[in-house]
């Protein structure tokens, strides 16, 4: 019998088989993307942006570098926790496949969002090397901002596998998730400037973003201004909104796969 940890490391084993295969696929999403944000916006419209108090004092590439590694860890799990879920279900089926072994549905999904976990983590670490050889790397704090930026990432990519476990048609569920939650969390959530330049009355959508805890989070931690409660309170956010998405994932694969 295969113990429980065993079960989910063989989930994870499929997804790393067919990734080493077929990686340049996702290489320039997961990888590059973040990179060209921050050159474009860092250093283009950056050069445009004086160190002052929005900036809390650096550079606008500082300033924008740990809010993209939230921003792009969130990006990034939006995309491991959506097709590739409904693929796994509807084309090539190979979440039936799993099932038929040992391996339970609550364990292939958890499985999966140790995949994507592991997906953040090298693509977070990726961006934070380029970052430091493009000199916008504060100090060692961005280890921990990149610890910060998986958490953020996955807190939003529990609900969304819950989610994708429950769309049956092509896909076109995802679009109002991408146009209407991730596109404008991504603009609005601190990642670009402070949600304080918002007006009032849209500030509180910023604050029940995931991002938004990211951002406060990665940032803190970059530039060494970490205070407690506050540290405590978004993480604990995270936190619960990754438990809460795993439990529904899990009860959601057991629902579709126990047939």
């Amino acid at each position: 019998m295969l113990s429980p940890l065993q079960a989910r490391m063989l989930v994870v084993e499929a997804s790393w088989t067919w990734y080493r295969r077929n990686w340049r696929a996702s290489v320039v999403s997961t990888v590059l993307n973040p990179v060209f944000f921050l050159v474009a916006m860092g250093f283009g419209l950056g050069s445009q942006i004086q160190p002052g108090t929005v900036t809390s004092g650096h550079s606008y590439a500082v300033y924008l570098m740990p809010a993209l590694l939230a921003s792009a860890a969130v990006q990034n799990a939006t995309g491991e926790s959506t097709f590739p879920v409904l693929s796994g279900f509807k084309w090539s089926r190979v979440y039936w496949a799993m099932t038929a072994t040992p391996i339970t549905p609550g364990q292939v999904a958890t499985g999966h969002l140790m995949w994507v976990t592991s997906k953040l983590t090298f693509a977070g670490l990726v961006f934070t090397v380029v970052g430091t050889v493009l000199g916008v790397v504060t100090g060692p704090g961005i280890v921990l901002s990149l610890l910060f930026a998986v958490l953020t990432g996955m807190a939003f990519a529990a609900p969304v596998v819950a989610f994708a476990a429950t769309v049956q048609g092509e896909g076109t569920a995802f679009n109002p998730l991408f146009r209407f939650i991730l596109l404008p969390m991504t603009l609005l959530a601190g990642t670009f400037f402070p949600v304080t330049e918002l007006p009032v009355y849209v500030q509180p959508l910023a604050w029940i973003t995931p991002l938004w805890h990211g951002v406060e989070l990665t940032r803190g931690a970059a530039f060494w201004n970490l205070e407690f409660w506050p540290t405590v309170g978004h993480v604990a956010y995270l936190l619960a909104m990754f438990t809460v998405g795993a439990l529904l994932a899990a009860r959601h694969f057991r629902r579709r796969l126990e047939v």
